[in-house]
């Protein structure tokens, strides 16, 4: 494993004015109008990869995000009390043309209410018969595959913890990133970023604010997560989802399906992946920001 390096300060994005949002709006919402609704259904072929994909990682999660027009009337079957809902902030911090991103590299620290807060380097896609079986052997390092409507990725992710007050301080820039990450997270990241990347050239993208809730409905045995992420352009991405071993994926599979399809909740829409639209988003910002 390699050695602790000198702390990296992020430099902070500009301040992005309310004008440059505005923006960003009506360009982001006139490309949702564009696109069309429909997830491709996976194939055969699809399929037999999530399975060969699952032998090698710790979870499969299932997700559903549901189109806008859908939201109330989903919270509604699923039978969720919005008071459950635990508010959250979500920074990505990226180069400013985006490096990280179109490397498969998310940098993330996660603000929580209580003064929590939690951090993860993750990589995607990834081969889990590539890992390397040392990585295997920590707590905080996983591998796991999310599948949609229309899609899947395996990702391979270490998490870390620390404090709400320091991944505000990194925020700010006046707390180095690398000292909220860990040594194995600094490893990994320099493992996996582009050739010249190094931690000091992060720019802050966010933060999304977000509310999360764990839901035990009454006629499905697993508990469901359901997220609500916030844009600044006035839009927002509501995706329900459940976990299980890699090997219950498609009895699990089946019966999150039915029961999401009997509380007459849309399954094949377009998905919208949060990860991406956030730093799709602010990233548009930033260059917005600096034209």
């Amino acid at each position: 494993m390699a050695t602790e390096t000198p702390a990296e300060t992020p430099r902070t994005a500009a301040p992005v004015k309310r004008k440059a949002a505005a923006k960003a709006a009506p360009a982001r919402k006139a490309a949702k109008a564009a696109t069309t609704e429909v997830a491709k259904p996976l194939s055969g072929e699809d399929v037999m990869r999530i399975i060969q994909l699952g032998k090698g990682s710790n979870s499969v999660e299932l997700k559903l995000s549901i189109p806008m027009g859908g939201h109330r009337a989903t919270v509604r079957s699923i039978g969720l009390d919005p008071v459950e809902a635990q508010p959250r902030q979500a920074f990505y911090f990226d180069t400013p043309d985006l490096a990280l991103n179109r490397a498969g590299v998310v940098v993330r620290a996660r603000r929580i209410q209580g003064g929590r807060a939690d951090t993860v380097v993750k990589l995607r896609p990834v081969e889990p018969d590539t890992i390397d079986p040392e990585l295997r052997r920590s707590a905080a390092f996983k591998v796991e595959v999310d599948v949609m409507p229309g899609g899947y990725v395996c990702s391979a992710s270490y998490k870390g913890l620390c404090t709400g007050r320091e991944v505000q301080d990194v925020a700010d820039g006046t707390l180095a990133l690398s000292k909220i990450l860990s040594k194995e997270q600094r490893a990994f990241f320099r493992q996996h970023a582009p050739s010249g990347v190094t931690l000091d050239q992060l720019v802050v993208l966010g933060p999304t604010f977000l509310l999360k809730a764990k839901h035990q409905p009454k006629n499905f045995d697993r508990p469901l997560t359901i997220e609500v992420w916030f844009y600044p352009d006035d839009t927002r991405i509501l995706e329900v989802s459940t976990k299980c071993l890699p090997e219950e994926t498609f009895n699990v599979g089946h019966a999150f399906r039915t029961y999401l399809a009997d509380r007459g909740i849309a399954l094949g829409a377009k998905q919208e992946p949060k990860t991406k639209t956030a730093i799709d988003f602010f990233g548009a910002m930033l260059r917005q920001v600096a034209g």
